[in-house]
């Protein structure tokens, strides 16, 4: 059984943690850091070509999403990074692109966050929203819909319901990451 695609870039290449999880037929390409338990699904895509993507300890991606980052031009020299940071969920087939989400962020299933946005830590974007470029959803907020707009403040309940997933996603991910070690030794 194959492993994930690693693939050097611009005189980058992948780093992966030994803890974290890639499933085979993740993509990564360039200047991407996956940090210690965090989780890349099947069929992500991480492609730091142009900028950076950086993942955070326990953080997962799940199936099918797509991590991408802006490009350098004039009068924007820096671009935009992905920069994800420590126990962040990203849902099923999320569209990640050049932003910022804190630590134990949220971003919903078929969701897209764009160009210089922002997700402050506790944030919420729910499933199929989309943030358009330059928004920042604040803590503990919820934001729903195309384009995103504020919803409600998330309950503590909601919030610790969240941070259940992270550790449930890193415990799936040992999981995993064994099931496709004994695959590999058969």
């Amino acid at each position: 059984m194959a492993g994930p695609t690693l693939i050097p870039f611009g005189g980058q290449t992948p780093r992966i943690d030994p803890a974290a999880f890639v499933a085979p037929g993740a993509r990564l390409i360039g200047d991407v850091e996956i940090g210690p338990e965090a989780s890349i699904w099947y069929n992500c895509v991480l492609r730091g070509d142009v900028n950076r993507i950086r993942i955070g300890a326990r953080t997962n991606i799940q199936d099918g999403s797509v991590v991408h980052v802006d490009s350098p031009r004039p009068g924007h020299e820096s671009g935009h990074p992905t920069l994800i940071g420590e126990e962040v969920l990203i849902g099923h087939l999320a569209m990640v692109h050049g932003c910022v989400l804190h630590d134990r962020s949220f971003v919903g299933l078929g969701a897209i966050v764009m160009d210089g946005c922002e997700i402050e830590s506790g944030g919420m974007l729910a499933a199929g929203a989309m943030l358009t470029p330059g928004r920042r959803i604040p803590a503990g907020q919820l934001w729903a819909g195309r384009p995103a707009k504020y919803v409600r403040d998330l309950s503590a309940e909601e919030q610790a319901m969240n941070l259940a997933g992270i550790f449930h996603y890193v415990a799936l991910g040992r999981a995993h990451n064994e099931a496709v070690r004994q695959l590999r030794e058969s």
